[in-house]
């Protein structure tokens, strides 16, 4: 007895299920194709431009005031950047009595997404000349517009109408169908002035010119002189007199010794 023969049976059926299940299904490849091809139409530009300056700054939040007047609050994620006189600033950076401008571009383009199918289906129903019923093969049922002076192909006879049409008949069709859609962009940039530098005074104003007209001389420079060494200074002339505090006793003292001396030696010429 050979255990393995209903293995075998169960596969070849699992394997002609297979078969059948494939070709049912290139069939029905083959029957329903479908085509998409998108049209874009003329596209149409706006451009709203907001001025305001900056009032006050905290962390995400911005509190500007618009050129009318209006104070507006704002949320700024930390990935938004200003353009700055030139520099790139995150919401953290922003600084009170900054000019800020916003543009916001607003791109409106039309497009038109036709859809070419190409399917068989079963007449469910019919309202001759201007729409049918078909039953689809997944099982849903569709309502289709037919356009006028439209010809079908029944059973093999070309050139029949709709109104040749019956219930359970089979038909091939191309269904196109078109969808329009609107497909709108935006493009945000920010840009602005850091605030001005503290004004200068303002220059007084010349006063008016009255009575005759008179032009200052400037004053003449000073001078230089040359530096010159001092002459040296004339001797003093010797008292005429003797100072107060002299005293004539030594000039008598000395008168004595020299007559004491002179007599001394008028004695010893004598002896001789």
């Amino acid at each position: 007895m050979d255990l393995h023969r209903p293995r075998r049976k169960h596969r070849l059926s699992l394997l002609g299920a297979g078969i059948v299940c494939v070709a049912f299904a290139t069939v029905m490849l083959a029957q329903d194709t479908s085509k998409t091809e998108t049209k874009q139409g003329a596209a149409s530009q706006k451009v709203q431009v907001d001025r305001g300056e900056v009032v006050y700054v905290s962390g995400n939040d911005l509190v500007f005031r618009m050129e009318n007047g209006e104070v507006r609050h704002v949320t700024v994620p930390d990935s938004a950047r200003a353009t700055v006189d030139g520099k790139k600033l995150s919401v953290h950076e922003l600084q009170p009595g900054m000019k800020l401008q916003r543009t916001i571009t607003t791109t409106t383009t039309p497009r038109t997404v036709t859809t070419v199918r190409t399917l068989q289906g079963k007449v469910f129903s019919v309202t001759p000349p201007s729409s049918v019923i078909l039953s689809l093969p997944d099982g849903t049922n569709k309502q289709y517009t037919i356009p006028k002076d439209q010809k079908f192909t029944i059973e093999g006879q070309e050139g029949r109408t709709a109104f040749d049409l019956r219930k359970g008949m089979n038909i091939s069709a191309t269904v196109v169908t078109e969808v329009p859609e609107t497909v709108v962009s935006q493009q945000r940039k920010t840009t602005g002035l850091a605030p001005p530098p503290p004004p200068t005074p303002p220059t007084p104003p010349t006063p008016p010119l009255e009575g005759a007209l008179l032009i200052e001389a400037p004053a003449p420079a000073p001078t230089a002189v040359a530096a010159v060494a001092p002459a040296p200074a004339a001797p003093e002339p010797p008292p005429a007199k003797l100072p107060k505090t002299g005293s004539v006793m030594p000039l008598v003292g000395l008168l004595g010794l020299l007559c004491s001396g002179l007599s001394i030696g008028m004695r010893k010429l004598c002896r001789r």
